[in-house]
């Protein structure tokens, strides 16, 4: 199935989103790094698969936040009132028969596009948790559906992260030398081309060296890219279906990166296996490799490499990775292993020496900041830069 292409004139300079590399003809290809211009004035192509995002979307100064599923907040009306308190939402998808019906609530603190800004999570009671250990990795019964959680939306540019070393490992943007980090637009790529984020429970063990990549882990919970139709929301909670994975060498370490979809997806009953994302998505798998190739050139950084020659493995081997990670998360949490700098705080895992009370876990949160001063939109969300590959 070959999904139609759409073109439109871009007007809005922030608006547009850039698709895989696989829908552009070869010949447009060579670029240097050397040229890079604001992104407002060109034509561009979209699988249509996809949708842009608009202006909202971006984390400029601001994000885009929601109730339940359908009803949009922009973030200047609630950044007045971060300012003060969390907020919450749902961030829950509606339960199907593929799946365990799962509700999370986001709370958000101190002021967007500062470094101070934290996404701290909630079950459905309301109690503090925290997303790395207390979300279960297996959304059903049978281990075949997993939960994700969205860090960085589709088509936005924020680096954003569970902090590992704070308590209840809240979600909060990368810093790079004092400021906030921001993905360059490698063209013909905007910000992240898939929803990103990590698995719970899981963890890359940096001192265990893996007998396919002959690298050893990178202290992180497994990164997930998942491709479906919809635009996530920061700290979503998707339930997704693995098809695959690819593997970065990032400074010799593996870096796993698994390849899902939403399980309530349109096209997710025609996505079970990583030859599947070919045929549906074609041009994707080869345009998700070159991102991880080129998006940290930029910041004069070299090419990421690949182990397998940047080839994916299929479903089966990555569900044998990922479940590699949650035996690794377990003797992080059960305190088997030193924990890296980790903290393993949380209200959920029986017999984990790093166990407290929800009440406890309550007071973490009510600590943490609640003001910051917002930095200034950054340069990089203007410019496209032309890479070439060697």
């Amino acid at each position: 199935m070959h999904p139609a292409v759409c073109w439109w004139r871009r007007i809005a300079w922030r608006g547009a989103c850039a698709l895989p590399s696989g829908t552009f003809p070869d010949a447009i290809r060579p670029r240097s790094h050397q040229q890079s211009f604001p992104p407002n004035s060109t034509s561009t192509r979209c699988h249509s698969s996809f949708f842009a995002a608009t202006d909202v979307q971006r984390f400029c100064g601001g994000h885009l936040s929601s109730v339940g599923d359908s009803k949009l907040v922009p973030s200047a009306s609630l950044s007045r009132v971060g300012q003060l308190s969390g907020r919450e939402f749902s961030s829950s998808n509606k339960a199907t028969h593929k799946m365990t019906a799962s509700k999370y609530q986001i709370a958000e603190r101190g002021t967007p596009n500062s470094t101070d800004y934290r996404v701290y999570f909630k079950n459905e009671n309301g109690q503090s948790i925290s997303p790395l250990h207390d979300i279960p990795l297996y959304a059903n019964d049978e281990r075949t559906v997993y939960n994700m959680v969205v860090e960085v939306p589709r088509w936005t540019n924020a680096k954003m992260e569970i902090s590992l070393g704070e308590g209840l490992n809240p979600i909060k943007q990368d810093v790079k030398k004092g400021k906030l980090r921001f993905v360059a637009n490698c063209f013909p790529h905007h910000g992240y081309i898939w929803n990103y984020g990590a698995f719970p429970q899981t963890w890359e063990n940096p001192d265990h060296l893996d007998a396919d990549t002959g690298c050893k882990g990178d202290n992180d919970p497994i990164d997930v890219l998942e491709i479906g139709s919809r635009i996530a929301k920061r700290g979503e909670v998707l339930q997704v279906k693995i098809l695959g994975t690819i593997a970065l060498i990032d400074e010799g370490e593996t870096d796993w990166k698994i390849i899902t979809i939403n399980v309530n997806d349109p096209l997710a009953d025609q996505v079970n296996d990583i030859g599947d994302v070919e045929t549906v998505f074609p041009g994707l798998l080869r345009a998700s490799v070159e991102w991880f190739k080129i998006y940290k050139i930029p910041d004069g950084k070299p090419e990421n490499q690949f182990a397998f020659n940047g080839d994916a493995k299929d479903a089966a081997f990555a569900t044998k990775t990922v479940a590699e990670t949650h035996r690794f998360w377990q003797q992080l949490v059960n305190k088997e292993v030193d924990n890296n700098g980790i903290s393993c705080l949380n209200t959920t895992v029986d017999g984990s020496p790093y166990l407290v009370a929800n009440d406890a876990a309550d007071e973490v949160f009510a600590k943490s900041a609640t003001g910051g001063n917002p930095e200034p939109v950054s340069e990089a969300l203007d410019k496209w830069h032309y890479i070439t590959l060697k």
